[in-house]
């Protein structure tokens, strides 16, 4: 890990926060979408076609964290033609002193949710496939609840750290 002030550290928890409380947006706003679909099935391949975005919208609000704490403390992200899927390893990992940042559970969980982030960038929205809209979405809750539990444990870390250099 890049050594970093107490200050930095402060600012990257900050910064964090600020994502997950975007990210949080879209709980209520995928709820809302499902009764949506509920109340009017006729037109729920254009429900399905927001929720996909709002699945993008997930991924890549994670994806700014990662990006965030790789710059920081990492010293960068990593390059090349997969670095998307790198990155997302590395927050699974520990690095340089640094702990992980996800659990091995939330990787595993997210690499399906950066997947689709690549479909729904490449093809028409009337091109989705339905059932794994409906299957990704039925397992947001259960993988937002378990990455924000590990983004705020990392940001506890970063927290505690920050007390302790500046005690020092």
């Amino acid at each position: 890990m890049q050594p970093v002030s107490p200050d930095a550290l402060t600012g990257l928890a900050v910064d964090i926060l600020a994502e997950l409380s975007r990210l949080r947006v879209l709980t209520d706003d995928i709820l809302a979408v499902q009764r949506e679909i509920e109340r009017d099935p006729a037109h729920a391949r254009l429900f399905y076609e927001n929720l996909a975005l709002k699945l993008h919208n997930f991924y890549t609000g994670c994806e700014r964290i990662f990006q965030t704490v790789a710059s920081e403390l990492n010293g960068g992200w990593p390059t090349g033609f997969d670095w998307h899927r790198r990155l997302l390893e590395r927050m699974g990992t520990t690095w340089q002193g640094r702990p992980a940042l996800l659990s091995a559970t939330s990787v595993e969980s997210l690499r399906e949710y950066l997947a689709f982030r690549h479909v729904v960038r490449h093809i028409y929205g009337f091109e989705l496939d339905v059932d794994r809209v409906r299957r990704l979405t039925e397992r947001y809750p259960q993988v937002w609840q378990q990455v924000e539990a590990d983004v705020l444990r990392f940001v506890g870390w970063l927290e505690t750290l920050s007390r302790q250099l500046a005690e020092s």
